[in-house]
């Protein structure tokens, strides 16, 4: 797949000095037997696209668009589609994930057993030629494709080293494990209390803990493994050359934090940011007065501050999302009635939202359990914000049906993370929801019969950003072992792209700019 901004065109990336308003003249004029203009017609067309500038001046007939002066480029048969967006996902993460150790499992990475696990993270430890005290950081290992079927404990990372603290991040985003000296070096022990929001794992019969940490109890060594960051210009390059390639031409960064703000200042400064991309800092935990520092809604080059999001519950695959039915098969030392639990109080998500709706600034939240899907319609309806505010529900793993008529009253956009329906699929029916609810993971069939707004995502870098995989899942709903997950939930190929171009520039309140090939929209075009 091309993205214009990297390879051929480089529409966006370099200005193109402006000739008069005409169809007779364009700076550059792009065809194709195979143009997907998403403005309504639902198949592809052999049409002419004129470019002044940065924006589309015309779009007709191939044979007609001949006619116009300028550079031509022909596709012939090659599709021209919008560009495509990123509903949700975290680009600065992306950033980091190219310069720590790959422990996932296929096919994202090579780990099928805890062995392997170890024997990539030595690898790693010698290529790199880290230093005995320096950081070791893996990224996206899976217990539910480990043939243990376990997450790794502090004896497992001490079996690969004890001079270096090691931290494996679970797949997720939302687990992680640390060696014992890991541990050690963040002051967390048998004495140490579970955080607000998060469970510090033991074992069993035992105050001690197994290395292994839920939701808020992985900050501290969040914090930790950042202060070893190294190259974070060098990592964002790679980055936006990572959603280049699979024809993303707006990133989000979700869940942004001062520091990967800065970072993408940064490179945005330096014209390192070769797409758009737009973040969404953190909004709870006492962050509201930096939120409200920043310069909301307005493009600074390629960087947009979109927003603000909250979290609400934790991970379905991780079995931490807040449900209002007990998990399949409950997680470590919990009961047969644990439902996982929400991040923050209902009384500060409602304040929360409160406080952000008056100021006018765009939320999403995090929700993946129907538990925390509530939260968020609560808090929504008592602010009874009156003006279009596009909230979005982030995830909604597994909104009810009734749910999704409050959302569709409340004015919540749903952004599915669909391709669940591949990397978890097997698992959420076996191990997690049972089969009724894992059916309806994603509920993108419901939502569309309601004719409503909604997109799709990869969350990278918990999967790779990779959107045609993405179109996949979300019209096949086909699991690893090759069952369907949820036959009623299929949609078709148009609606699915819909929710990954024009649909995701609604979301971003973006769509009078992006989404269509359209006359007056800036030449986003993959």
């Amino acid at each position: 797949m091309k993205n214009f901004y990297f390879t051929t065109l480089f529409l966006l990336t370099f200005f193109i000095p402006s000739q008069a308003f005409s169809i007779s003249e364009a700076d550059l004029i792009l065809s194709s037997n195979n143009v997907l203009t998403m403005a309504g017609v639902k198949k592809s067309e052999p049409l002419g696209i004129a470019i002044v500038g940065k924006k589309i001046v015309w779009v007709g007939d191939i044979n007609q668009s001949k006619n116009i002066k300028g550079k031509h480029v022909n596709y012939g048969n090659k599709a021209i589609a919008p560009g495509l967006i990123d509903a949700h996902g975290h680009a600065a993460y992306v950033a980091f994930a190219t310069q720590v150790a790959n422990v996932a499992s296929p096919p994202v990475g090579p780990v099928k057993t805890i062995a392997d696990l170890q024997n990539e993270i030595k690898q790693f430890i010698e290529i790199k030629n880290l230093k005995p005290g320096e950081w070791v950081i893996g990224l996206g290992y899976d217990d539910s494709l480990l043939k243990e079927q376990r997450h790794p404990t502090k004896k497992d990372l001490d079996e690969i080293s004890t001079l270096n603290p090691i931290f494996l991040i679970h797949v997720s985003s939302h687990l992680g494990t640390a060696s014992s000296l890991a541990l050690s070096l963040t002051n967390i022990n048998s004495e140490t209390q579970n955080p607000p929001g998060g469970v510090i794992r033991r074992y069993k019969n035992s105050s001690e803990p197994n290395g292994v940490l839920e939701e808020t109890a992985v900050y501290p060594l969040q914090m930790q493994v950042m202060s070893s960051y190294k190259d974070p210009l060098g990592s964002v390059i790679k980055a936006m050359e990572v959603y280049a390639k699979n024809g993303i031409t707006t990133a989000q960064d979700g869940a942004s934090n001062p520091k990967s703000i800065e970072l993408l200042q940064a490179a945005n400064n330096q014209s390192k940011l070769n797409i758009d991309v737009i973040a969404y800092p953190i909004g709870q935990n006492g962050s509201d007065d930096y939120v409200r520092s920043l310069n909301i809604g307005e493009y600074d080059g390629r960087l947009k501050i979109g927003g603000i999001k909250l979290i609400l519950d934790g991970s379905p695959q991780g079995k931490t999302a807040y449900l209002t039915k007990p998990y399949l098969i409950p997680p470590h030392n919990q009961s047969k009635n644990y439902k996982g639990y929400p991040l923050i109080p209902q009384k500060t998500v409602n304040q929360l939202i409160n406080l952000y709706s008056m100021a006018k600034i765009p939320i999403m939240a995090h929700a993946n359990g129907d538990a925390a899907a509530d939260m968020l319609i609560e808090a929504i309806n008592k602010a009874a914000i009156n003006y279009d505010h596009r909230t979005i529900m982030i995830h909604a793993q597994t909104v009810r049906e009734d749910q999704i008529d409050a959302m569709k009253k409340l004015g919540i956009i749903p952004s599915y993370f669909s391709t669940h329906t591949f990397y978890w699929g097997d698992w959420h029916r076996d191990s997690v929801l049972g089969k009724d609810r894992a059916m309806r993971i994603s509920p993108t069939h419901s939502t569309l019969s309601r004719n409503m707004p909604f997109t799709v995502h990869n969350d990278a870098p918990v999967v790779p950003p990779d959107m045609i995989r993405l179109l996949w899942s979300t019209t096949n709903r086909i699991t690893r072992s090759g069952k369907t997950l949820g036959e009623d939930q299929k949609i078709s190929t148009y609606d699915a792209l819909k929710a990954m171009t024009i649909n995701a520039a609604y979301q971003h309140f973006e769509d009078d700019i992006k989404g269509t090939i359209e006359v007056g929209k800036l030449a986003d075009l993959v």
